[in-house]
């Protein structure tokens, strides 16, 4: 039992290894791996130059407003 559950093992990480080096060279991955890159970068530029703060503050000053009228 214990040597069919290595082989079973075995067999499972060598064919999964293979499918996830198969899926990695195909053109979809690499331009999802570029659109992901970019869309982190783009959400790190955001938060750290404070855009979304401001725009949190001014949508709070414009309800706050709205609701005062």
């Amino acid at each position: 039992m214990k040597h069919r559950d290595g082989i079973f093992a075995t067999i499972a990480l060598a064919l999964s290894s293979f499918a996830l080096a198969g899926m990695m060279y195909t053109d979809v991955y690499l331009a999802a791996a570029g659109t992901e890159a970019r869309g982190v970068n783009a959400l790190t530029h955001e938060v750290i130059g404070g855009g979304m703060v401001a725009s949190a503050d001014a949508l709070a000053k414009t309800n706050s407003a709205a609701v005062q009228q």
